[in-house]
């Protein structure tokens, strides 16, 4: 008996079917998880001062949800418009790219701290982090067009695909793993520099929290560039999102982290927060206490309160 449906039109239906299941698992695994930290949440959001650092933090942990309604909503919606899937994937593109480029800016700073505010490091920082941004902006947007999308002939197969992956797919998984791979040794650097002299507990949970993030970072890239070269149909894309829920995850709740932390030190006094720019950071050098240290890298800082 002849099969209606060619091989290669049922493994792009499997394809799309395993995408929907990823996304729904990744929606509920983020749901879950705000739910589950939900007090720690608004305690930070209703406590803290707005500041750079905390607005960086609201964007990075909100864009996620839309970035899933969005997803779900192209992937459960019976659609056969090519032109409607690209206008979707754009969209989702532009929350993905603005959720990874808060979560990187976290960890730049994180690294400017590390170096005690040198300048020489902020620029060389800053330059890699907008050449990587700027580049993988307009390769993403530039090469959307290139491959058109396509959807299932089967019945019940929602969602639409590229059958492969552009240039604009697996570059700026390159050149983020290459920015990945320069503030890890970064981070390293600085911490064979001063492992004899910096013996705080914030100097510590900081090249910890670096380390893993960047680690992970590196790990995901790999991964989205294997698959973008190797694999087709949806399978090629399907792990794009995923690093950069991985990588808001690791940001936020870093940053939530150290955020109480420094409100421990201080017996949960909120009014003396003060901006980011307000306080000057001595992690390795002579900084007397780990509440100073906090104060760059969570957007916070102590000082006494004037009269």
């Amino acid at each position: 008996m002849e099969t209606k449906y060619s091989a290669d039109t049922i493994a792009a239906a499997m394809s799309l079917q395993t995408s929907s299941y990823i996304y729904t698992s990744m929606a509920t695994f983020w749901t879950y998880g705000y739910t589950c930290s939900l007090h720690e949440e608004w305690t930070f959001l209703l406590l803290s001062h707005w500041t750079k650092v905390k607005c960086l933090y609201v964007i990075a942990r909100y864009v996620p949800f839309f970035l899933f309604a969005s997803h779900l909503y192209m992937n459960f919606t019976p659609d056969e418009n090519p032109n409607k899937c690209l206008m979707l994937d754009n969209v989702c593109s532009s929350l993905s790219l603005l959720s990874v480029l808060c979560s990187e800016s976290f960890f730049v700073l994180r690294t400017y701290a590390l170096w005690d505010n040198n300048r020489i490091v902020l620029a060389a920082l800053l330059t890699a982090f907008l050449s990587v941004g700027v580049t993988s902006i307009g390769l993403f947007f530039g090469s959307s067009g290139t491959v058109p999308f396509q959807t299932s002939p089967i019945p019940g197969i929602t969602g639409c695909f590229r059958a492969s992956g552009g240039i604009g797919i697996f570059v700026p998984f390159i050149l983020l793993s290459a920015l990945e791979l320069g503030l890890i040794s970064l981070t390293l650097v600085r911490a064979l520099q001063t492992w004899r002299t910096a013996n705080t507990h914030l100097f510590a949970v900081l090249l910890k929290h670096n380390i893993f993030y960047y680690a992970c970072g590196l790990f995901c890239s790999v991964v989205n560039i294997l698959t973008s070269l190797l694999l087709h149909h949806a399978y090629n894309a399907m792990f794009q999102d995923f690093q950069f829920i991985i990588l808001a995850i690791l940001a936020t709740h870093m940053h939530l982290y150290l955020w109480h932390m420094d409100r421990h030190l201080h017996g949960s006094d909120a009014s003396t927060l003060i901006p980011l720019s307000e306080i000057s950071y001595g992690v390795a050098g002579n900084s007397s206490t780990d509440s100073a240290e906090c104060g760059v890298v969570t957007g916070s800082g102590h000082r006494p309160v004037r009269q």
